[in-house]
C-alpha cells in the first residue's frame, strides 16, 4: 500500500498545528461547539493509537475492532493532552504515530492483512456514520483521506483570517 498521501496529510496537519502554535496566540478560541488546537490534537493522537492497536492487532492474528468513540470523548481527550505535555508534546506523539501507521500500512502488513475486515463503529458531531465491517486498509486510508484533512482545517480556522472548515465540527 502506497502510504504517501497518509504521510502528506500528516506534515500537513502538524505544518497546520505548528502554525497556529506560532500564530502568537497561546489559545486560539474556536467557534463554539468547535475544538481548541489542544483538543483536535488529542483526538487525532487518539484516533492514531487506535488505528496502530487495530493494525498491531492484524499482524497478530488476534481479533479487534474499530470504535472511535473513546476520541470523542472529552475528558479522555484532555487526559491525553496532559499527559503528552500539552501542544508540543501532542506534535511530537502524533509525528511518531504517523511514521508507525506509515510502515504500518506500508511494508508491515501483507495485502491479506490490509483487506482483513474490522467491525467498525465511527461516530461524528453525535452521527453514526460507520457501523459495519471495513478492511483494514481503508481504515488507513480514510486518515490520509478525510480525518487528517478535515482536522488540519479545524486548526487552521483557528487562526484569525485563517482559512475556514469546509465542514464545521469534524469530529
Amino acid at each position: 500500500m502506497d502510504t504517501t498521501p497518509l504521510r502528506d496529510a500528516y506534515r500537513a496537519l502538524l505544518d497546520a498545528a505548528a502554525t497556529v502554535a506560532d500564530s502568537g496566540d497561546p489559545s486560539p478560541v474556536p467557534q463554539a461547539g468547535e475544538w481548541n488546537a489542544d483538543q483536535v490534537l488529542g483526538h487525532v493522537a487518539l484516533i492514531n493509537a487506535a488505528t496502530i492497536t487495530t493494525a498491531s492487532s492484524v499482524a497478530a492474528g488476534a481479533n479487534t475492532t474499530y470504535d472511535n468513540r473513546t476520541a470523542l470523548d472529552t475528558w479522555t481527550i484532555e487526559r491525553v493532552i496532559a499527559l503528552a505535555g500539552g501542544n508540543a508534546g501532542l506534535r511530537e506523539r502524533i509525528r511518531l504515530q504517523g511514521d508507525a501507521l506509515c510502515a504500518l500500512g506500508g511494508p508491515a502488513l501483507s495485502e491479506a492483512e490490509l483487506d482483513t475486515l474490522v467491525p467498525t463503529r465511527l461516530l461524528s458531531n453525535d452521527k453514526l456514520l460507520v457501523d459495519q465491517p471495513m478492511p483494514l486498509r481503508d481504515l488507513i486510508t480514510g486518515l490520509a483521506e478525510v480525518e487528517l484533512p478535515g482536522h488540519t482545517k479545524q486548526l487552521l480556522a483557528l487562526l484569525p483570517n485563517g482559512a475556514q472548515a469546509t465542514e464545521p465540527g469534524i469530529r
